[in-house]
């Protein structure tokens, strides 16, 4: 899945992209908001491959966004105004959108996407053979088994990683923290939780249940990551 933000300011080119999105089954809708404000904040917290930016902003542009970003996304830039396409390419954008975007030429640029990053993927985000990683955490370089975790969850700039045995803080973002974690065995499962699969005792509607020590504890399952959740679940149903 190819996990998305929509930056525009405008609804209605909101809503088309979003229509668009929600028809592409690669495609997974992460966030769509309408200022650099707020899609840096979105961009720290979450983990994603694909922003259509839209060029005309206020506060920022999106071209300005983009040069303020020291490892942005993969971008295709919206707009209704031609001039800017030989910027936006400079920029290294993957594709420039003219306003009103039609749904074959979306599912062309989409398509460079999907090479691009096939192209860029490393082997393995995480070597399967480690089975742990360290954080720094009070004062100190703090040891962390996968197997061990139960969740982590996000605090502002902070992550809890609950285990067993009490927790560790630490200094970082989500986003950060999840591309370290073998994805086979960690599910992002909402914007404040991930969690270690090997620990879900059952899911109850929008709620994960988990052990921890004899014990119950249930945390909520985020609407846009229910499907992804359920795709894993389904895989291991007999």
């Amino acid at each position: 899945m190819i996990k998305t933000l929509i930056v525009d300011d405008e609804p209605l080119a909101q809503d088309i992209i979003e229509t668009y999105v929600n028809q592409l089954p690669n495609l997974q809708l992460i966030a769509k908001c309408s200022d650099a404000i707020e899609a840096n904040r979105i961009l720290q917290n979450e983990q994603i491959d694909l922003m259509f930016l839209d060029i005309q902003m206020p506060q920022l542009t999106g071209i300005e966004f983009m040069k303020s970003l020291d490892n942005p996304p993969l971008v295709i830039f919206t707009t209704a105004y031609s001039e800017y396409a030989v910027e936006g390419f400079e920029m290294n954008a993957v594709d420039y959108l003219l306003k009103p975007i039609s749904m074959d030429r979306f599912m062309k640029a989409v398509n460079k996407v999907e090479v691009k990053l096939k192209d860029n993927a490393p082997s393995s985000t995480t070597d399967d053979s480690e089975d742990y990683f360290f954080v720094k955490a009070d004062k100190k370089l703090v040891k962390v088994n996968f197997d061990d975790i139960l969740y982590i969850e996000g605090l502002k700039d902070y992550v809890i990683i609950r285990q067993e045995e009490g927790r560790v803080i630490t200094l970082q973002t989500m986003k950060s923290l999840e591309v370290k974690l073998p994805s086979k065995q960690f599910r992002r499962i909402h914007r404040s939780y991930i969690v270690n699969t090997k620990r879900i005792k059952a899911l109850v509607g929008n709620m994960v249940e988990l052990k921890e020590k004899g014990e119950t504890k249930s945390i909520p399952v985020g609407k846009i990551y229910r499907e992804d959740l359920l795709a894993m679940i389904h895989e291991r149903k007999l």
